[in-house]
């Protein structure tokens, strides 16, 4: 298998169409479909799903996909020991963050760096809200979505996936639930408007748009805890609803999925106070 295949499957995956994938990889559209069919018959695999909507992962692409994202990850860790990048860092660094994935994903990964790097002096932010972490005050936030704003300098650093949880208490009141073809049987847990221009309020417009009964709520903590409580079924990212299905609820099929952008403040990392030169 040719390596540069999954740089494209990479690009594709998170893109989404054949248009963003292009951007990403710094190519047309056209070299792009060109390649994602060679792919697919050099290797007698189907990558990618196609409609009107854009591009989805298959089984088999998500397999690969995971593996392009490990390897993009050793690359760069593999360059940054090769330029001597890997100086230990010092300093105050300010992060800032929605609530949910600071206590959810956010807190052991932390943890591990202040061990690691004691010399950092870290700082975090919090919000319920994700459209007020853009905290001047932050040298980095972290927010759930495809596109930072636009007088933010920011990069696309991880993919985040959600899925539609339930409680177990709650499946078996509703043993012949149908979310997929007649999802207004259930009672749904959804997010207020302030998440609406993300993956998941996309999803909810298109799947959820007869649904007549619901629980609106303004934080992914307030959705688990209503699950979690057996109130009715709610979309979550993995990292929070896996802990409701391993404890016995349950989890469909139907999966969404997000980007986490990295999003710079202003400042760069080398004018952060402190930092190794």
């Amino acid at each position: 298998m040719d390596w540069d295949y999954l740089r494209y499957i990479q690009a594709l995956a998170i893109g989404g169409t054949l248009a963003k994938a292009g951007e990403l990889l710094g190519v047309h559209q056209t070299t792009v479909l060109r390649r994602l069919d060679q792919m697919e018959e050099s290797l007698g695999v189907q990558f990618f799903e196609r409609s009107r909507d854009g591009l989805q992962l298959t089984p088999v692409g998500e397999t690969a996909f995971r593996e392009a994202e490990r390897l993009a990850i050793e690359m760069e860790n593999l360059e940054r020991k090769l330029v001597g990048q890997d100086s230990a860092p010092v300093g105050k660094v300010r992060l800032a963050a929605e609530d949910a994935m600071m206590n959810g994903l956010l807190s052991p990964i932390l943890a591990e760096l202040v061990r690691e790097f004691p010399d950092i002096e870290l700082e975090t932010l919090t919000d319920n809200d994700v459209a007020n972490l853009s905290h001047r005050e932050a040298d980095l936030t972290l927010r759930p979505e495809n596109k930072p704003q636009a007088t933010l300098e920011g990069e696309r650093i991880a993919a985040i996936e959600s899925a539609v949880y339930g409680s177990a208490r709650y499946c078996r009141r509703h043993r012949n639930m149908d979310i997929e073809n007649h999802p207004e049987g259930c009672l749904w847990i959804i997010p207020d408007e302030t998440f609406s221009h993300l993956a998941t309020g996309r999803w909810y417009r298109k799947h959820l748009k007869n649904v007549t009964s619901f629980i609106r709520c303004n934080s992914l903590q307030s959705m688990h805890a209503l699950a979690k409580s057996g109130a009715g079924l709610t979309v979550l990212p993995c990292y929070l609803g896996e802990a409701l299905a391993n404890s016995a609820g349950c989890r469909t099929r139907w999966r969404v999925r997000a980007l986490i952008s990295g999003c710079m403040s202003t400042r760069t990392p080398s004018t952060w106070p402190g930092s190794a030169s």
